[in-house]
């Protein structure tokens, strides 16, 4: 059985690793080689893609850490959980987020995002 908090917390922490070799590793490590993510900021496929994707999003919010936001519900392959983006200890994060991840043995092959509130 899939442990889904892992595998969240795992692609957490690639969102949130700065150094570019790292979270490259960190990414062919969560995803499968095809993988898609999409949310209403953009649509990517495969591992250049997503960790792309991340690079422009770290760029947008430096200094930001993601979250888990509540616990981690999943059951088959499939999983759900809210995610927050904000300083590293704030009372209150700046975004907030919602993830439906798809998982084939044990990485991420489908990412479904909704942002639930974003800055300005």
């Amino acid at each position: 059985m899939t442990d889904f908090t892992a595998v969240a917390n795992r692609y957490l922490e690639a969102w949130n690793e700065a150094d570019p070799a790292k979270r490259r590793e960190i990414v062919e490590g969560v995803f499968t080689a095809g993988a898609t993510y999409t949310d209403p900021l953009g649509a990517v496929r495969g591992h250049d893609g997503i960790d792309g994707f991340i690079a422009g999003a770290q760029q947008q919010f430096a200094g930001l850490r993601f979250s888990l936001g509540s616990a981690v519900d999943g059951h088959h392959d499939i999983a759900r959980f809210q995610w927050h983006l904000g300083p590293e200890g704030a009372a209150e994060p700046l975004a907030v987020g919602f993830d439906v991840i798809t998982v084939e043995d044990g990485k991420i092959s489908q990412v479904q995002g909704f942002l639930d509130k974003m800055p300005g």
